[in-house]
Order: structure tokens, then C-alpha cells, then sequence
């Protein structure tokens, strides 16, 4: 099973939800999110927050076709994205994916990315996806890495103090056993030469971004299924 979680970040940042649906995805709308699930046709499974930023008359016309309801108070100590991830993690899915959790605030969109690094044990691929990127957050391993049409640049990022023996293969600027600290831009803008290339660390946990310079019309990603930034090789 495929966890989506759709969150309320601003609507133009999300790609078309619909290209992501399948008959093995269970989608949580988290606050507003799921106003952009219904707008997208589609009916989220469980909803979580306070939903504080739904009108009472819309939410209430929701609520009545959404089989689990998780609310909360407004002031609370966690975020309705971690609460959101947290339900998410105990279904245990082969893979989630957030939608909706950037092109706003700024402390909302950077408590997300240091938030999944929490659920790194937990080895679910997560992906963060928007219109015009897809972050992703790995562990020591070596992947492969596949071309995806319209989003040519690929970067690398410490989220850890230091990520060491970092190998590029098969991209524009290759790198043998490197060392990046947290803070390098070293590996910012990177391409691949070809249809695909493998990268490989030894210490560390990773972020990688599929980006473009623009965002795209239309989720060019081909389904539910998706291309993910590293395939485990090895």
C-alpha cells in the first residue's frame, strides 16, 4: 500500500493528484488538504487536524464522506502534518508521499523536511512532491537513479552534520568518496549524461531533489506508481 498525504500548502504548487491515485493508495487530507482532495475528485480515507482552515459549512458538507476523522485541537504540540505522518507510518506502507507541504511558510516547509527525517528507521521511501520538485531523504546504500522528463537537476544535500564517501556515477559532474558537510552546496545542480546513474554513501542521511526551473502543468510523473530517486542496488 502507497500512503498520499495531501496538506493545505497553496494549491499552485500541486501537481494533479489524480495522476497519483491507484487502486493500493490510502489518502490522508491533512487540515485544507482535503478540500484539495475533493476538489480532485477524489475522497481522502482519513482526515487529520483541527481544520481551522476549512469554512464550517464546507467542512461539514466533507466530513460526511470520510470514513475516519482524526481531530484535534487547535494549539497543540505537534504540527497537523507530523500527526498526519505519524498515522500515516502506522499503516506501515511501502511507500508515502506528501503533497501540499511546500510554497508556504517557510517554518512549516523546513519543520516537514527535518520532520521525515525522524521516520528514517521506520525504511518507507518517503517523497515530497510538488509541481516543480521531489525531495527525497536517503541512508547509507548505493541506489540507481533514472532520468525523469522536466526535471532535469538532481541535488544532493547533507541533512546530517557531515554525509562521507559519497560517489557519483554516470552524472555531469561525478564525484569518488566524497564528504559533504551540512551546508555544501557542492552538489547543487547536478545532471545526468544519460537514461540513468547510481549514487552511493557510506555515513549519513541524504536529501535528494529532482527540480526543474519552472513548475510543470501537469504531474509528469506517469501514474501511481512514479519514479523514485533511488532504486536500493546493493
Amino acid at each position: 500500500m502507497i500512503v498520499n498525504i495531501v496538506a493545505g500548502g497553496p494549491k499552485d504548487f500541486l501537481p494533479d493528484l489524480r495522476d497519483f491515485d491507484g487502486k493500493d493508495v490510502y489518502w490522508i487530507g491533512v487540515d485544507k488538504g482535503v478540500a484539495y482532495l475533493f476538489e480532485h475528485g477524489l475522497v481522502p480515507r482519513t482526515a487529520v487536524g483541527d481544520f481551522d482552515s476549512l469554512p464550517p459549512s464546507e467542512w461539514r458538507k466533507y466530513k460526511e464522506k470520510i470514513p475516519d476523522i482524526k481531530t484535534f485541537p487547535p494549539e497543540k504540540d505537534k504540527t497537523d502534518m507530523e500527526l498526519a505522518v505519524l498515522e500515516a507510518m502506522g499503516k506501515h506502507p511501502e511507500k508515502l508521499r506528501i503533497f501540499g507541504a511546500t510554497g508556504g511558510r517557510m517554518d512549516h516547509f523546513l519543520g516537514n523536511i527535518f520532520l521525515i527525517g525522524r521516520f528514517l528507521r521506520e525504511k518507507t521511501p518517503v517523497e515530497m512532491i510538488d509541481r516543480q520538485n521531489v525531495v527525497e531523504w536517503k541512508t547509507p546504500g548505493r541506489y540507481r537513479l533514472e532520468g525523469w522528463p522536466g526535471k532535469p537537476y538532481v541535488s544532493f544535500l547533507s541533512l546530517s552534520p557531515e554525509v562521507k564517501g559519497l560517489s557519483l556515477e554516470g552524472f555531469k559532474y561525478p564525484l569518488k568518496n566524497g564528504h559533504i558537510s551540512f551546508g555544501s552546496t557542492l552538489c547543487i545542480s547536478n545532471e545526468l549524461i544519460g537514461d540513468s546513474g547510481t549514487y552511493s554513501f557510506t555515513e549519513g542521511i541524504l536529501l535528494v531533489i529532482r527540480s526543474s526551473d519552472r513548475p510543470s502543468g501537469k504531474a509528469i510523473f506517469g501514474g501511481s506508481e512514479g519514479k523514485n530517486a533511488g532504486e536500493t542496488i546493493g
